[in-house]
């Protein structure tokens, strides 16, 4: 290397603390083939490099093939200066340094060109159906090496929902995020098609924090480098919440693990380490009175319900339940949505309606009950409530007609 090759080399590995620099060469030394030692018996330093074949040997468990192919158009985008050159199809210990250097240490700036090579081999534009691919395969990747390391911290595959559809419903909502230059945001068959310059791009990652924090899991669990060290963030310790009062019980999350750390994310610093148990309908029972007996009284809490139609959303309450004929709570409150999709509904100021439980009162609503009409044709407030988050009514359109209906016997249903 040239002298200022070998300066750019030296800053990079500067950014690692010295146990850091000494995992980073272990891996590489796996990858490569060569244990540090030989080259000290040999009296010289022996050059090292790795291999697409190598690389994919390495990850064949803990990493989809996908993503390894992705880190190594990532690795080998690192021209020794640290700029992109791509012309080597083996990965040299300088480049695979500045590839951890930007991506775990480094600003959007320095991570960009590194992730558009990974989105797409060829330089120049991308394609919204190619960030798509990518979008998805990342979190793809996330779900599996985390579930490989046994990182899931109590929940898995078998006691959540299938993760296929939540890959999805998340992969689209950090694609929502996706804006031109202009400002506008194509939806759509349109955003498949759209052209997405490097600018527009780096301005996405930085808007989308997700897209750091799951490469950065995916390469320190994957590559099973930097993995244990302290330098990780609460944004990756926190990622997925522990899970208490599921196992042994036969229960089926409606949560799926996209889901979670997608509303997990959303959830105050303080509250994002534990997620306990503490009412199923398939284990309580369909009572009110028992529901209110398991939530009152015990912190913050998040309720998640499916309706007839297989609409799945809930809400974050920022303070315990009370039982009493006022409203409670603050403005971290939030509603949420996970099927069909997967989206977080924040507070907008309307007014200071964040909670409501009530029960036994005859003078005051209790709860909320529901019979052939949807809540939100017999409660202007719960329609008040949807249209403040600024989401249209999903189901308008789509139900048969509701024929008003003279019959006092009909029988409701209570939803929980």
């Amino acid at each position: 290397m040239g002298n200022a090759e070998s300066n750019a080399y030296q800053n990079h590995l500067c950014r690692f603390l010295p146990e850091e620099q000494s995992d980073i060469d272990g891996v590489f030394d796996t990858l490569s083939g060569l244990s540090s030692s030989a080259g000290a018996k040999n009296g010289k330093a022996t050059k090292k490099t790795v291999t697409l074949a190598a690389l994919q040997a390495y990850t064949r468990e803990p990493l989809p093939e996908q993503m390894t192919v992705r880190l190594y158009n990532g690795m080998k985008s690192i021209g020794l200066t640290g700029k992109s050159s791509g012309l080597s199809e083996q990965i040299a210990k300088e480049q695979f340094v500045i590839f951890m250097s930007n991506l775990l240490k480094g600003n959007v700036d320095e991570k960009i060109t590194i992730i558009m090579r990974m989105i797409a081999k060829t330089e120049g534009p991308v394609k919204g159906k190619q960030i798509q691919e990518f979008t998805e395969d990342l979190i793809i990747s996330v779900v599996h090496v985390l579930s490989y390391r046994k990182e899931l911290k109590g929940w898995n595959l078998e006691n959540t929902r299938d993760s296929a559809s939540g890959v999805k419903a998340l992969a689209s909502q950090l694609l929502s995020e996706l804006k031109l230059a202009d400002g506008t945001k194509p939806v759509g068959p349109q955003l498949m098609e759209t052209n997405f310059d490097q600018s527009v791009i780096e301005d996405w990652v930085y808007q989308v924090p997700q897209i750091s924090i799951f490469l950065s899991v995916v390469i320190r669990q994957g590559l099973h480098v930097l993995h244990s060290l302290p330098d990780q963030t609460k944004d990756i310790l926190n990622l997925v919440p522990g899970c208490k009062g599921i196992k042994g019980r036969g229960l089926v999350s409606l949560f799926d693990i996209p889901s979670i750390i997608y509303i997990n994310s959303h959830l105050p610093a303080e509250l994002q380490h534990k997620w306990q148990l503490l009412f199923s309908s398939r284990l309580h029972g369909e009572s009110f009175s028992q529901l209110c007996g398991h939530i009152v009284n015990k912190g913050p809490c998040v309720v998640i319900l499916k309706d007839v139609d297989g609409y799945i959303f809930g809400g974050f309450a920022s303070h315990s339940w009370e039982a009493k004929p006022q409203f409670q709570g603050d403005n971290r409150c939030f509603l949420f949505s996970v099927f069909p999709s997967l989206a977080v509904y924040t507070y907008t100021g309307y007014n200071d309606h964040y909670m409501y439980l009530n029960h036994g009162q005859q003078t005051m609503p209790n709860g909320l009950t529901k019979g052939k009409k949807s809540i939100l044709d017999v409660d202007p407030e719960a329609r008040a409530l949807l249209e403040m988050t600024g989401k249209s009514r999903q189901s308008e359109g789509l139900r048969e007609p509701i024929e008003e209906d003279d019959d006092d016997d009909d029988d409701d249903d209570d939803d929980n």
